[in-house]
């Protein structure tokens, strides 16, 4: 049996994927401990995992909801990450110490406690559950979700890319990480993308064909499908056996956005037809109308609503998303910010939904994608099985066991 510390964003999107692999590793008989954030402790503990938060001072650190577009959200990610690297630091390291792990788990989001790994001379491995930023050839810089477009213009067009990228997104994270790694004597990092690879592992919760099939991301980049996590203490609403029609799910970030808008849509959207809408809005910051044929709750079990839906409308969180179609249901995907824009275009191109820009939302414009969307069950059912063939969780808890081996087969003197 190992004792194995998971540190997480403290976001609940990032959790749940890591419960979805520590609950593996629970079963195998490992001793799990995570830090992650205050609210949902409980949620960890009915599954027997020992949890703590993380320094409230990150947790106070949150993103700009307000902000939308690629440039803006990029530029607010940097900031939000970097200033919370150096609590990090000090968080990570007490963890440690209390713990005493086997193996450290780090969430790509979590640039200083991924640093300060590198130090600790214990195994570490780094889950990122969104796609992560990294190159990969014919594929192009990662944010505002643009087509890969192979060939010499491609090439070009992708330059022209990489420059904004650049300019709003590595050089500030380079020019912030730097103090910090400095501090603990390591090297410099140019990119967030170069900060990943230090890792001796990386799990990635995705996968073929959702994820671009010409992908190569490295040696070290395991993708291990959507880590589907339902709480245990999750139950079965009494409203849903009420509902005769077929679903339609409309879900929100569980960090807030224009929430109220993509809702409210919607609910116009969809009036007439004959669907059921079930709407999750988890910030509690929308107020739908009530009326027939639409139910409105912060929180439900997704995987016993999906058992009924048609299609998912979401923000296009990696989360939903990927829990849909792992389920074989479409999706439509209206993306705000983050890395929604990435997580549309791959649904678009993987055949399994429609995109649509959150700029161009409107009523009849996304009457028209969800109906498109409800026909593409087909691309799902791929996605589905591409998902089922990573090896998921299994595979994930592969990984974070082969670094306990790798650890014993080293010589004593290193």
């Amino acid at each position: 049996m190992a004792v194995i510390l998971a540190y997480t964003a403290p976001a609940l999107g990032h959790l749940f994927p890591f419960c979805a692999v520590l609950q593996e590793l629970a079963r195998r008989g490992h001793d799990i401990h995570v830090r992650t954030l205050a609210a949902v402790l409980q949620i960890c503990r009915d599954e027997g995992i020992t949890a703590a938060a993380v320094d409230p001072r990150i947790e106070a650190i949150q993103a700009d909801d307000t902000l939308t577009g690629t440039v803006r959200a990029a530029a607010d990610t940097v900031e939000v990450l970097t200033a919370r690297a150096p609590l990090e630091v000090a968080d990570l390291l007490s963890a440690v110490e209390s713990v005493q792990p086997d193996v450290v788990i780090v969430d790509a989001n979590c640039w200083g406690a991924m640093s300060v790994a590198e130090t600790l001379g214990r195994p570490w491995v780094v889950l990122s559950p969104f796609t992560p930023y990294l190159r990969s050839p014919g594929a192009p810089p990662f944010g505002p979700g643009a087509t890969p477009w192979p060939g010499p213009l491609g090439r070009i067009r992708d330059w022209g890319i990489g420059l904004v990228t650049t300019a709003v997104f590595d050089r500030p994270f380079a020019r912030q990480i730097a103090p910090l790694r400095r501090a603990l004597g390591l090297t410099p990092v140019r990119t967030a993308g170069d900060l990943l690879l230090r890792a001796p592992a990386v799990l990635v919760a995705t996968g073929k064909p959702l994820e671009y099939p010409h992908t190569d991301w490295g040696e070290t980049v395991t993708m291990i499908g959507p880590a589907v996590f339902e709480p245990r203490a999750a139950q079965r609403p009494s409203w849903l056996d009420q509902i005769d029609d077929p679903i339609v799910l409309v879900t929100t970030s569980s960090v807030g956005q224009s929430d109220a808008a993509l809702v409210e849509t919607a609910v116009e959207a969809l009036r007439d037809e004959p669907v059921h809408l079930v709407v999750t809005a988890p910030t509690g910051d929308v107020d739908v109308m009530t009326r027939p044929g639409v139910t409105q709750v912060r929180f439900a079990p997704h995987s016993m609503l999906l058992e009924h839906a048609v299609c998912v409308i979401t923000h296009g969180g990696m989360g939903v998303t990927q829990k849909a179609l792992a389920r074989g249901v479409p999706v439509c995907v209206v993306p705000f910010g983050r890395d929604q824009f990435e997580v549309a275009r791959r649904v678009e191109l993987a055949g399994c939904g429609t995109r649509l820009p959150a700029g161009k939302l409107s009523v009849g414009r996304l009457r028209t994608a969800v109906k498109t969307a409800a026909t593409m069950t087909g691309g799902a059912a791929r996605v589905a099985a591409g998902f089922a063939a990573t090896g998921g969780v299994a595979r994930g808890a592969d990984v974070v066991e082969s670094r306990l081996v790798a650890r014993c087969a080293l010589p004593e003197e290193q």
